[in-house]
């Protein structure tokens, strides 16, 4: 088994460009994979991990519900963003500058064989990382993702989830919003899920900027405690 995980930063980079590049790794996992059963072989599978910033996009799930978005085309191309239609789970969520989004393409045999584990996490690696600024990031029940204030009219959510798995092998992630302009979700119904409100961590601890690079390393320290793992 490979636990150790291969970081790539990828600063700021366009939503389809990275996506088709985690589609790469994922197929590269994948081919491995299947070598290996049909010639049974036992050849190491790579992880990876790669953190990004996308220009303003929207996404929808493969299961997600077009109605979610509520700007035109138009529109889209007024605010200087885009819209693709993906293959993970989940409803419509939105990147932009300021969010820190993390794509873990993981062959889950190396760790764990278990998707509801590896969700869960992936919440976890977040809910520490935000205890450590003394925020309390709770799970909402049925509803993936980290949440502030459940239970309360004041719920709101600080962290998307979204994930594709096949073979074991993981794609597609989390996004955490750090410093993000909030007013792009007002354009959309979160994840699908009326009535309920998104914040970021500048706003939760009422300053103008949060370092971003300090919170991708708290994050990357809870995910190597979580999963048991070597990033390198």
């Amino acid at each position: 088994m490979n636990k150790t995980i291969q970081l790539q930063d990828l600063g700021h980079k366009d939503y389809k460009e990275t996506w088709d590049y985690q589609e790469q790794l994922f197929q590269k996992v994948l081919d491995i994979k299947i070598q290996n059963r049909r010639e049974e072989r036992q050849d190491e599978t790579p992880n990876y991990f790669l953190f990004v910033e996308h220009p303003h996009v929207y996404t929808l799930g493969k299961s997600g519900d077009f109605s979610n978005l509520l700007l035109s085309e138009k529109q889209l191309e007024a605010k200087g963003a885009t819209f693709y239609k993906i293959n993970r789970g989940g409803d419509i969520t939105y990147h932009g500058p300021g969010q820190i989004v993390g794509y873990p393409i993981l062959d889950l045999e190396n760790f764990f064989t278990d998707i509801h584990k590896y969700l869960r996490f992936l919440e976890e690696a977040i809910i520490l990382t935000l205890a450590e600024y003394n925020i309390i990031g709770t799970r909402s029940e049925g509803e993936t993702g980290v949440w502030l204030g459940v239970g309360t009219p004041f719920a709101r959510k600080i962290c998307a989830l979204g994930v594709r798995a096949s073979r074991w092998v993981t794609m597609h992630g989390f996004a955490l919003n750090v410093n993000v302009d909030l007013g792009y979700f007002d354009n959309i119904i979160p994840c699908g899920i009326k009535g309920k409100a998104v914040t970021s961590l500048n706003v939760e601890l009422g300053v103008e900027k949060v370092n971003e690079e300090e919170v991708k390393e708290k994050i990357l320290k809870h995910f190597i405690q979580l999963f048991e793992c070597t990033i390198v």
